[in-house]
């Protein structure tokens, strides 16, 4: 009986052998030991697999021009792809790609600090409901917030998508704060200046911690 099973177990490594050898082509028979144990062969099958493997998918570089968000797909998400892309419609629709994408990172880099709301929506809306005391002008000026530039706002919109998709690289130092050249709010004599950016001027605050 020892010796059937023995005979049956054997037929069935050279069969598993082969088909992994005839239908994957991960092995090659001058690959496998000697001995052939199933050890060797899953070695075998495992650095195939390694060598094999596809490259990371490579994304296109963000351009700051409206060419290349011309050439980008429409930009679909949810509430925080929206939140987003309305901020950048009133507040930057009129600035240069380059000062759309600050003006996004300002507002990420609030959601990824601690003294503000944790999602993009949140900060963009905080304060609403108190005339002139929110965060974002266009908020709570007191006017209904109309998009009568779709095309515009289609622009600003892949802007949004491809701020939270992380695709732009870094452009503010970590900002937290920005105003434009038309007006000198006084927590600017006290932030630390980090860029200046088509007709907006950024900042990163100086709050200390218990840590420093």
């Amino acid at each position: 009986m020892r010796r059937i099973c023995k005979t049956i177990f054997s037929l069935s490594l050279g069969l598993i052998s082969g088909f992994l050898i005839a239908d994957t082509g991960f092995a090659h028979q001058d690959e496998l030991s000697e001995k052939g144990t199933v050890v060797d062969l899953q070695e075998v099958t495992l650095r195939r697999m390694q060598d094999t493997a596809l490259e990371p998918k490579a994304t296109t570089p963000v351009e700051f021009s409206k060419r290349w968000l011309d050439a980008q797909p429409p930009a679909t998400g949810g509430p925080e792809l929206e939140c987003l892309a309305e901020a950048l419609y009133f507040e930057a629709r009129g600035e240069t790609v380059k000062g759309q994408f600050a003006v996004a990172e300002v507002i990420l880099n609030r959601v990824e600090s601690d003294r503000f709301p944790g999602s993009a929506c949140g900060v963009i809306n905080q304060g609403t409901g108190k005339k002139y005391q929110c965060q974002f002008t266009y908020t709570c000026d007191g006017h209904k917030e109309i998009i009568s530039e779709p095309r515009a706002f289609e622009r600003v919109a892949k802007v949004a998508r491809a701020a939270l998709d992380g695709m732009a690289p870094e452009l503010t130092e970590g900002a937290t704060h920005y105003h434009t050249t038309a007006v000198s709010p006084r927590w600017s004599r006290v932030y630390t200046k980090t860029a200046a950016i088509g007709e907006h001027i950024f900042y990163r605050h100086t709050w200390r911690t218990a840590s420093n």
